[in-house]
């Protein structure tokens, strides 16, 4: 049988049935809850602290208009992160590397703001389509790019998370079989990639999490836009 390095991104079946709803909502039963003590633990303490700050940072340059969306930006930037991180370990699956899930998310989202755009301030949303000054003959051509750039941001979402989750776990496996074949022959060598194959994870770690952090920023300033 030969190796396919693509297998890892097949949704897993369990007697027909898809296991990719098992992996979505997976994330949800690791999130500590509330209680109804004075004094939280410390797990609660730091999740608390870190959807505050990222709130905060989030939410800064909105209006009052935009603050409505904390909770679904903030769900969907804690959700995206343990997706992506849960995907990490060993016999796992990582949902966020299908392209339809993540155009499921970035999609219907966009459109939100831009219909948000349209009701509240519709001048001035489809003043975006035209900068100011711009020669006469070149109006047309401007108009038409613009549609084009505007309607291209939700694949942008999609494709980037996806590709960059997707690159990072087939140069992760690649490195790893590599070091598997190695050790054997060379093990020294098997050794120095053993090293790398580390870095590399620490690596996507940190990946795993700007990218859930960037899909949510680029969505507030998208909103930003438009509020």
């Amino acid at each position: 049988m030969s190796l396919n390095f693509f297998d890892q991104f097949m949704s897993p079946t369990l007697l027909g049935v898809p296991l990719i709803a098992v992996a979505m909502m997976f994330p949800w039963i690791l999130l500590p809850t509330p209680t109804n003590r004075w004094l939280n633990n410390r797990t609660l303490t730091l999740q608390n602290w870190f959807i505050d700050r990222f709130t905060n940072q989030l939410l800064q340059p909105l209006n009052i208009g935009g603050h409505k969306w904390a909770m679904i930006l903030t769900m969907l930037m804690i959700f995206l992160m343990l997706l992506n991180l849960l995907g990490l370990l060993p016999y796992t699956f990582t949902p966020t590397t299908q392209l339809s899930l993540n155009m499921g998310f970035a999609v219907p989202l966009w459109l939100a703001t831009v219909l948000l755009g349209l009701r509240n301030q519709p001048t001035a949303t489809l003043g975006h389509l035209l900068p100011e000054g711009t020669p006469t003959l070149l109006i047309p051509i401007l108009i038409i790019i613009e549609t084009i750039s505007l309607f291209i941001r939700p694949l942008a979402l999609g494709v980037r998370l996806t590709a960059n989750l997707t690159a990072g776990h087939l140069l992760m496996q690649l490195i790893a079989t590599a070091t598997f074949v190695l050790l054997p022959m060379m093990p020294t060598v098997a050794l120095l990639t053993t090293l790398v194959l580390f870095l590399l994870t620490l690596l996507e770690v940190a990946v795993a999490m700007i990218q859930a952090y960037v899909f949510v920023l680029l969505l507030s300033l998208y909103l930003q836009e438009n509020v």
